[in-house]
């Protein structure tokens, strides 16, 4: 069992699938409607649109569209590369739609990976991203630390010839703690982040140092605990040759002393999910 547990999600769970399902909704839409020539701010753009449409009025961050070997973070060196640019798509190309909208006060962080049409290595990349959805699930269940999960999924993509890009990330994570997040009429963010939110992690970084625990779950020394109960938007993110993939999605864990109950994923009906039981169906 991978997701919600027996006795099935509590309302606030619900809240959380609700606006992560809306999120992967706006990202299938806006794939449906890429074509060559459409430019990583338009696909940005997009989104932001058709998510306003549907309610949303805050975000943990605007959302990003990378294409082409931008998919694999190529040469990033400073966060002002992942924002948006006029890259343009082509026959072929790979992207990725990135967006954390807030709706009614709950929190979601998704990434969804495409190619516009045939591309088998993206193809390849894709199918070998859910051993790492299996492998953060397993052992976050055994309550082995942060670091040493990151570590674990280096050594996979190593094993499957592949170069870890979430070390692109700012401080390198693989996933941070999502949150409830006071509503309001006037929702302002700064460098595309919604301040509400950055405020909570900022917060939440601050009882961690505290604590011993951190909100970023990294390679560094502050990830080096058991993972903390909460909501955790992960990401792991894998390059080939300029060709970038990644699944983001938010990963339940408790303090239950039932394993199961102990972590599961809050939605296993996402497109990456489906892709991965189709192709075992095969």
């Amino acid at each position: 069992m991978t997701s919600a547990p027996a006795g099935g999600l509590t309302a606030e769970l619900r809240g959380f699938r609700q606006v992560q399902t809306l999120a992967y909704e706006c990202a299938e839409a806006v794939a449906a409607q890429l074509k060559p020539g459409v430019t990583e701010r338009e696909a940005a753009r997009m989104q932001r649109h058709w998510l306003r449409e549907r309610g949303v009025r805050d975000w943990f961050h605007l959302p990003f569209a990378w294409f082409g070997d931008r998919t694999a973070f190529v040469d990033f060196r400073i966060p002002l590369q992942f924002f948006p640019t006029d890259r343009r798509l082509e026959a072929g190309m790979p992207f990725i739609l990135d967006m954390a909208p807030i709706y009614k006060g709950h929190t979601a962080d998704i990434g969804y990976s495409g190619c516009l049409g045939p591309n088998p290595l993206h193809d390849k990349l894709m199918t070998d991203l859910g051993a790492h959805r299996e492998l953060i699930l397993r052992e976050v269940r055994e309550r082995r630390s942060l670091r040493e999960i990151y570590e674990d999924v280096d050594r996979l993509m190593v094993r499957q010839g592949y170069a870890n890009r979430h070390r692109a990330h700012p401080f390198g994570v693989i996933a941070h703690k999502v949150d409830r997040v006071k509503e309001g009429r006037w929702s302002p963010h700064v460098f595309g982040f919604g301040t509400r939110s950055l405020r909570g992690l900022a917060a939440d970084a601050l009882r961690g140092h505290r604590d011993g625990w951190s909100p970023l779950w990294s390679p560094y020394r502050f990830s080096d605990h058991p993972p903390r109960p909460g909501l955790w938007a992960v990401e792991p993110h894998l390059g080939f040759r300029g060709t970038g993939a990644k699944f983001e999605e938010i990963l339940v864990v408790t303090d239950s002393g039932d394993p199961e109950e102990r972590a599961f994923w809050l939605d296993n009906g996402l497109p990456h999910v489906r892709r991965w039981a189709e192709e075992k169906c095969r």
